[in-house]
C-alpha cells in the first residue's frame, strides 16, 4: 500500500457531519461561532482532531490487512491499539493534506508490539505526528482498574464521582453515528457496516471521539469560557481493547469518565512545549465497567500558544 501520495480534503459539511455525529459542539468547528473566539488564528473552522485520526487509523487498517499483518497480531494476541499522536498544526476546510504510513516496526519478541509511524503533512508543513502501535497491553495507563465500582447505570449524566474525582458522561452507541462520523472522516462505511450482511464493527476512534462532547459539557458545567480562553489538543495518548471493540452494537450505553486537569509542566511532556498545558485522564467502560479504551488528552490555552510561538508556527488542532 502506497502511502503520502493521496490528497485528502475536507469540506465544511464533512466537519459538520463529523462534529454533530459525535456532540462536538466546539466552536473551533463550528462556521456560525468560529469568528466570536477571541484572537483565533485558523481564520476560518478547522477539522476535528480525531476525525483525521479516525482516517488514519483507517488507512493503517487497510495497510495491516494488505500486508498479512493481521494473522500476526492475531497470533501474538496483540489486543490493543494504541494511537500517540503529537498536533502541529490544523486542516482547514478545502485544504489539501497527506497521510504517510512507515513500514511496519516488528517487535513484538522484545516489546510485544507492532508499530507504525504516522505523519499528516499539508503544503504548509506537518499537522500531526505520532504512531499507532498494536499491543498485548495497553500502553495508556495500563493499571487502571474500575471492576470495584458501583454500577454506572444508576449514576445521573453530567454528575461528579468516586469523591468528585471524575466527571461523568453517559453516551449510547449508534450504527448511524458511527457512520456518518465515518463519512465525515473520508472513510467507507461500509467497509464497517453492513446491516444487509449483518455486519457491525465500530471503528476504535468514534467512541474515543465521544470524550470531546464530554470535555466540553464538563468545561460548561464549570462556566469555562469557550470563546474567551480558548484551547486546542495538543496530544493524545489512546488505547483501545479491541476485544471489546468487536462486541459493540447500537444502543450500547458507553460511560465515560474525565478527571480534573493535571498540569503538564512548561517544557515537559510530548512535544516540550514552552507553554503551560493541562492533562485530562479519560475512560471508556462498558457494561460491567469493563474499560474500552483509556486516554490521556493534553490541551493548552491558544493565547499561551500563541505567545510562546515563532514566527513560523502557529498552535494547531481540532
Amino acid at each position: 500500500m502506497e502511502t503520502g501520495k493521496h490528497n485528502y480534503s475536507y469540506q465544511q459539511i464533512h466537519i459538520d457531519v463529523a462534529r454533530n455525529s459525535t456532540d462536538d459542539f466546539n466552536p473551533f468547528h463550528d462556521q456560525k461561532k468560529w469568528h466570536r473566539i477571541y484572537r483565533n488564528p485558523f481564520g476560518m473552522p478547522i477539522a476535528l482532531g480525531f476525525q483525521i485520526e479516525a482516517l488514519v487509523e483507517h488507512l493503517v487498517t487497510l495497510y495491516r490487512e494488505e500486508s498479512g499483518e493481521n494473522k500476526l497480531i492475531d497470533d501474538n494476541h496483540l489486543n490493543y491499539s494504541n494511537f500517540q499522536f503529537t498536533f502541529a498544526d490544523a486542516v482547514r476546510p478545502g485544504e489539501s493534506f497527506q497521510i504517510e504510513i512507515k513500514k511496519s516496526i516488528n517487535r513484538i519478541s522484545e516489546t510485544g508490539q507492532l508499530a507504525n509511524r504516522i505523519a499528516v503533512k499539508k503544503k504548509e508543513g506537518l499537522v500531526l505526528l505520532g504512531y499507532q502501535r498494536e499491543s498485548k497491553t495497553p500502553l495508556c495507563m495500563p493499571d487502571a482498574d474500575f471492576s470495584q465500582f458501583a454500577d454506572l447505570d444508576t449514576v445521573d449524566d453530567r454528575s461528579w464521582i468516586a469523591e468528585q474525582r471524575y466527571f461523568f458522561k453517559r453516551k449510547f452507541m449508534s450504527t448511524g453515528h458511527g457512520k456518518n462520523f465515518l463519512a465525515g472522516s473520508l472513510v467507507d462505511q461500509h467497509y464497517y457496516f453492513d446491516e444487509m450482511e449483518e455486519h457491525v464493527q465500530f471503528p476504535a476512534m468514534f467512541p474515543a471521539a465521544l470524550l470531546s462532547c464530554a470535555l466540553l459539557e464538563k468545561a460548561k458545567q464549570d462556566n469555562y469560557s469557550f470563546e474567551s480562553n480558548p484551547v486546542v489538543y495538543t496530544n493524545h495518548l489512546i488505547s483501545v481493547d479491541r476485544r471489546l471493540l468487536k462486541t459493540l452494537k447500537s444502543n450500547d450505553t458507553l460511560n465515560l469518565l474525565v478527571t480534573k486537569a493535571d498540569t503538564v509542566p512548561t517544557g515537559k511532556g510530548l512535544g516540550k512545549k514552552g507553554f503551560p498545558q493541562q492533562r485530562h485522564s479519560c475512560y471508556g467502560l462498558l457494561t460491567g465497567n469493563q474499560i474500552l479504551f483509556r486516554a490521556e488528552v493534553i490541551m493548552a490555552p491558544v493565547q499561551a500558544m500563541l505567545y510562546a510561538a515563532t514566527p513560523t508556527s502557529s498552535p494547531r488542532t481540532g
